[in-house]
């Protein structure tokens, strides 16, 4: 049997927290609005003004990679697969992720929002490997555990392109 009022409850329940939430990010509290809030904050990255912005969602203001742009991303479960636009593409994807999982049906199962691992692909050796795979690029696309395994910066830093301090690994600790 549905429990309605229950449910009703919890709903109402999320949404203070979701009204929380979307004060500190200034941005509707789901999950790649807030995936794009803490990246910014510990990655020195400028958002851009407007969320629509095709292709990236802002750029390093710091580091080496000052000025480049990069789009992030935070899935609740790593099920090997990136969105990937083909038309408009930043420098760098910066993917932040939840638990491994198999891509399947999500009957049944929950996506907390956890960040687990941490990735940075630079876009265009991403897309070489992609087309030497013979990969579509586009939405859902497949990437081989290999690549996400080169590409991984958090826990363990296997990318050097974009290298953790002390503080930053503090900081994504706080989300697991």
């Amino acid at each position: 049997m549905v429990d309605l009022a229950k449910l009703a409850l919890l709903i109402k329940e999320k949404n203070i927290v979701d009204n929380q939430i979307a004060s500190i990010i200034g941005r509707p509290a789901q999950v790649g609005h807030a995936g794009e809030y803490i990246a910014s904050a510990i990655f020195g990255i400028r958002l851009h003004a407007s969320a629509t912005q095709k292709g990236s969602d802002g750029h390093f203001v710091s580091s080496s990679l000052a000025g480049h742009t990069v789009n992030i991303k935070w899935y609740p479960k790593r099920e090997n697969l990136l969105d990937l636009n083909l038309n408009h593409f930043p420098d760098y994807y910066l993917v932040l992720t939840g638990p491994k999982s198999p891509a399947i049906s999500s009957r049944g199962a929950i996506r907390p929002w956890l960040i687990e691992y941490v990735y940075f692909f630079e876009t265009q050796r991403l897309h070489q490997a992609l087309k030497l795979r013979n990969v579509k690029i586009g939405v859902a696309t497949s990437v081989i555990e290999q690549t996400w395994f080169e590409n991984e910066i958090f826990p363990v830093q296997r990318n050097q392109t974009l290298l953790l301090t002390e503080e930053q690994r503090h900081q994504l600790a706080l989300f697991k």
